[in-house]
């Protein structure tokens, strides 16, 4: 274990540069379309909305991320396919929108039939999770600019305009339910292989915590895809969503500017410990940059909250403040 208290940041990912580049990339993003097609939200929140009669479309594109090098090192590439599904779907589901169809873009630095199947086994799981078909795709040979290869896809999906949730509708003492992740999903992973890589461990070690596995297949598992959100929102009157993803925590600032007082939040997964132990990670960088344990947030009236976390396999980790985020007395922002 170093001495040095690793960070997002020192590792190669700032979130704030990342938040100024996006500004700087979307400010002269004027022109928008009228009638059928017109946007219903602007650029930031989950997905984009777009205007489609009684229903809006939603629209989303993620990729796996960097979580790809240690399916490199690993030489299984059958998961990730999963990860690139549910980064987007999940997206969707976070305005309460159901996914419906999925493209893909598989940049290569050389081809390996062996690989593409594993990477297609990957992307027919995580479609058949979703209840979605994929219409299509694109395969890039880029050897002059890929270095091994990245996945990412666009996911649509659709809403009836009046069941659109963006978290306008957020109150003051709502309950926030906290809904299990799978493990580190598919973020922070630039920091995960700088706290490995910089540790007496390998990819291939034993995982601490869980000998019977090794510590990049437990890093490999695949991000949990949350189509029972669908179910929850027909039954319960949800007021906001959200998918924890990159920045951790910080990303319940898309849903509403009022806070979060996680009381009693959901506890970390073994992974979390290892890297927080291997890498000297302190508390709120881990939760500015992971999930931690909580892959996803419903936020609904006190009295439908139990019914909620019942359904999904979570549990009533806080309630809706009037500013701030804290987890267990830990102000995160």
């Amino acid at each position: 274990m170093s001495d040095k208290h690793l960070t997002y940041a020192e590792s190669g990912v700032d979130i704030e540069e990342e938040e100024k580049t996006i500004k700087a990339l979307t400010k002269g993003m004027t022109y928008k379309r009228t009638g059928l097609g017109a946007p219903l939200t602007d650029i930031g929140h989950y997905a984009g909305l777009i205007d489609f009669g009684e229903y809006a479309l939603a629209l989303a594109t993620d990729g796996v991320g960097s979580k790809v090098l240690i399916a490199n090192e690993m030489k299984r590439w059958n998961t990730v396919g999963i990860d690139c599904i549910a980064m987007n779907v999940n997206d969707l589901l976070a305005i309460g929108a159901e996914p419906i169809s999925f493209v893909d873009y598989l940049a290569l630095e050389e081809h390996d039939e062996d690989f593409a199947s594993q990477i297609g086994e990957g992307l027919r799981k995580g479609a058949e999770f979703s209840r979605m078909s994929i219409a299509g795709g694109e395969t890039a040979t880029l050897p002059d600019i890929i270095n091994g290869f990245d996945l990412a896809g666009t996911c649509l999906g659709m809403v009836r305009k009046e069941n659109i949730i963006t978290g306008e509708k957020v109150r003051l003492g709502d309950a926030i339910v906290g809904i299990p992740s799978a493990g580190v999903h598919s973020n922070g992973y630039t920091l995960v292989r700088k706290i490995v890589e910089n540790s007496s461990y390998s990819y291939h070690d034993p995982f601490p915590y869980n000998p019977s596995t090794t510590l990049g297949d437990e890093l490999l598992i695949p991000t949990r895809i949350y189509m029972e959100i669908l179910d929850v929102i027909k039954e319960c009157d949800v007021h906001g969503l959200a998918h924890i993803t990159g920045s951790g925590l910080l990303k319940l600032r898309r849903v509403t500017g009022l806070g979060f007082d996680f009381h009693d939040p959901l506890e970390p997964h073994d992974i979390f410990k290892f890297l927080q132990k291997e890498g000297n990670v302190d508390d709120l960088e881990m939760y500015r940059t992971f999930n931690m344990g909580m892959g996803f947030v419903i936020i609904l009236p006190p009295e439908q909250a139990q019914k909620a976390a019942s359904m999904t396999g979570g549990k009533i980790v806080g309630r809706i403040v009037e500013s701030g985020i804290k987890v267990s007395g830990l102000v995160i922002v």
